[in-house]
């Protein structure tokens, strides 16, 4: 047996909670419909049946976390097909929800569906969870509201999600070697200077003046390493932490951001991410009908970069004022010019929308090739650098004992 506090709404749409003690749940949920009650939320007291009910509790934790944007997009998908079928929303939502296996997810749809069958708008029911659809998400299925355009919006707002996950995955996927390669560099080398340079100590000693200079260096840092190694474990950690809380702030974001623009070998692969994922939001808003302000405000928080956003809030107030979208933009160097007069051309004969498709689509195809070309040459620069290291040690240790060796014959 197990406690249960539910919330229910009586026939007369008063809400009344409580605390029920049931089997399961689902007895539980069965006993309060048999009271001819609607049953809003029902959800396990914490704590009761000692580590049996932590463990659930754990379990339950654990399956409740956010859902990944792969699970928002499989759910679109099949409501626009379910809608296209000529099923009611109410009944898409309950089918759907019927099939999820994520408890947490399960019960957003849920409530999507009551909300549905209280008489809210699709969208009113979406944007009370902001964080897990968000403001594109939501806009355009309001404008679909308004146009009728329900399935044909949904797998539009498919081919955004799934076009920002391979370019989220191709970005995760360019990065993965040269951060294992970096983090095998650094094993090896505190490898060698804590494990196999202190084996030489005794031969080494009392010989420093005809030790090579990398070798009495290595030897000093090798000992450091050795001797206070909580100082540098705890020095290392808190200056992660440190960058992590700062990267958090405003202020950090925004030199984080304006650095991946500065960046030699990495600011063309940045700055295509950054006008791809801004102008493919701008594309996808316009074409579904949303109001020009609120496209703007949408793409400057999509953007992904300090720098980006605020380009696009001067061009957001620049219109509220009347102005074109294009005037601000000029003053800007975020944008090349070439996709600015395109801007402006796209507005001017009032087929912006299409444009900046245009634009996002190559810029889309750029980023693919910069990628490879960044990784194509990070790879060997990382190796190259490995590769130095490790012969620097290696040398460091070999020349001396040359050196004595000679001496001796």
């Amino acid at each position: 047996m197990g406690s249960y506090r539910y919330q229910v709404r009586g026939s007369g749409g008063q809400v009344q909670s409580g605390v029920l003690t049931a089997d399961t749940a689902a007895t539980a949920a069965a006993i309060l419909r048999n009271q001819g009650a609607h049953v809003v939320s029902l959800a396990p007291v914490k704590g009761g049946d000692g580590s049996k009910a932590s463990l659930a509790e754990f379990w339950q934790k654990i399956n409740s976390s956010k859902p990944t944007q792969k699970q928002v997009l499989d759910f679109t998908s099949q409501l626009a097909v379910m809608t296209r079928a000529g099923i009611n929303l109410r009944s898409a939502l309950e089918g759907i929800a019927d099939q999820l296996t994520h408890k947490g997810f399960q019960r957003v749809v849920q409530e999507l569906k009551q909300d549905v069958e209280s008489g809210k708008q699709f969208s009113e029911a979406l944007a009370k969870h902001p964080k897990l659809f968000g403001p594109l998400y939501i806009n355009m299925v309001r404008a679909s509201e308004m146009s009728g355009s329900f399935s044909e919006m949904l797998d539009r707002i498919c081919g955004y999600i799934g076009q920002q996950l391979e370019t989220r995955k191709m970005v995760v996927g360019a990065s993965i070697y040269p951060a294992i390669i970096g983090i095998f560099a650094v094993g090896v080398t505190v490898f060698l200077l804590t494990f196999v340079l202190p084996r030489f100590y005794d031969l080494f000693e009392g010989k420093e003046d005809v030790l090579p200079w990398a070798t009495t260096f290595l030897m000093t840092l090798s000992k450091t390493m050795i001797a206070e190694w909580p100082f540098i474990v705890g020095g290392v950690f808190g200056t992660a932490i440190a960058f992590f809380l700062v990267a958090r702030t405003d202020t950090g974001s925004f030199w984080i951001d304006k650095a991946k623009l500065s960046l030699p070998l990495l600011k063309t692969m940045f700055r295509s991410l950054y006008i791809n994922r801004s102008l493919h939001t701008m594309g996808q808003l316009i074409n579904a009908g949303v109001p020009m302000l609120d496209t703007l405000a949408i793409t400057g928080d999509i953007s992904g970069n300090q720098l980006y956003k605020g380009m696009w809030r001067r061009v957001h107030s620049s219109v509220k004022q009347g102005k074109k979208i294009v005037a601000p933009l000029q003053k800007d160097n975020l944008l090349p010019k070439s996709v600015v007069q395109m801007i402006g051309a796209g507005e001017e004969s009032g087929n912006l929308g299409a444009v900046l498709d245009e634009v996002a689509t190559y810029y889309s195809k750029q980023l693919k090739e910069q990628i490879k070309a960044v990784t194509g040459m990070i790879e060997p620069l990382m190796i190259l650098v490995m590769g130095t290291v490790v012969g620097f040690i290696a040398m460091a240790i070999i020349l001396p004992i040359f050196k004595m060796s000679q001496l001796v014959s």
